[in-house]
């Protein structure tokens, strides 16, 4: 495969998920949940991973899609420790791959895009702390969680998010939500590894743009797509350790927008995600029974791709 510029890090925009992992990394002591792990960029970080030994949990609503990625992974590689967990975004149904729609919203009355991308894996993200701590804490490994952004958080609204009028129809912007949704996701990467740094929890939190890639199967999983390496990278690679609020592209750390490295943005939107998921009475997770007893790297991909 033709490789894209090479980097600092010794990677490009072309590079894979195996190529960035095929350097003596052995993840077998690691577990990792993805969620959207059943297609696209999800289903080819969880076979990168389970190629490398790690115990991978494919997090996701649609069973039977999460069981079909299972079995092809595990057809592509027999010894494959790959577990599937239902994760139900109850409130927030049937929303995966929403991208530049026209103005709806969710059950709760919230803005579909700012909803899906972001206020469901802030959720699930603090349901899971409490075990990545333990974890983290019992094994004296390093946790690390990944939020898939996008180049595209830059074209967001005036002022970054629109906190007054989140959900308000005046002015909507297809692409500005979208782009929203996307600087929430480095805004609250960026938030969480400041709180888990001041407590002193050996967790990162970063942030990554996915590069292109077609979800659904478009591709057939021997094409061996780059879109996922980043992510991929940042779970596995020992040569991150510490590596905490980066914003990556192309596998190489990059300045984000202005907005994306504005910290008092970063601790109001933690404050106005956590009002607007407590006051949701629709805003819960199945997520037991949990099939495992560690946790090492919690993956927020989603089923959205084709990312600008």
């Amino acid at each position: 495969m033709k490789q894209g510029k090479a980097r600092p890090r010794g990677f490009g925009s072309a590079s894979t998920a195996e190529q960035v992992t095929d350097h003596g990394i052995d993840a077998t002591n690691l577990t990792a949940m993805i969620t959207g792990g059943s297609s696209g960029i999800g289903m080819e970080t969880a076979r990168v991973l389970a190629l490398r030994n790690a115990h991978v949990v494919i997090a996701a609503r649609n069973i039977e899609a999460a069981n079909e990625a299972k079995r092809l992974i595990l057809k592509g590689n027999k010894n494959a420790r790959v577990d599937v967990l239902r994760l139900d975004l109850a409130s927030l149904k049937n929303n995966a791959g929403i991208m530049f729609c026209p103005n709806q919203l969710s059950e709760d009355g919230i803005e579909i895009q700012i909803a899906t991308y972001h206020l469901g894996h802030f959720s699930l993200t603090n349901l899971l702390l409490d075990k990545m701590k333990e974890t983290a804490n019992s094994t004296g490994i390093e946790d690390r969680i990944v939020n898939l952004s996008s180049v595209a958080h830059v074209h967001t609204y005036r002022g970054g998010i629109r906190f007054a009028k989140i959900s308000d129809k005046s002015r909507y912007n297809k692409k500005r939500a979208y782009g929203q949704s996307k600087l929430a996701n480095i805004l609250h990467a960026n938030e969480l590894s400041r709180r888990l740094k001041a407590e002193g929890v050996n967790i990162t939190a970063n942030s990554v743009h996915p590069g292109k890639f077609s979800s659904f199967h478009l591709y057939p999983m021997e094409e061996r797509p780059s879109g996922c390496s980043h992510n991929v990278l940042h779970c596995a690679s020992p040569g991150l350790e510490r590596c905490n609020r980066g914003y990556f592209l192309d596998c190489n750390e990059f300045k984000p927008s202005r907005f994306a490295r504005d910290e008092v943005l970063a601790k109001r939107l933690w404050d106005f995600s956590n009002k607007l998921v407590n006051a949701s009475a629709e805003a819960s997770y199945i997520l037991l029974p949990l099939p495992i007893e560690t946790l090492d790297c919690l993956i927020c991909l989603l089923m959205h791709t084709l990312v600008m």
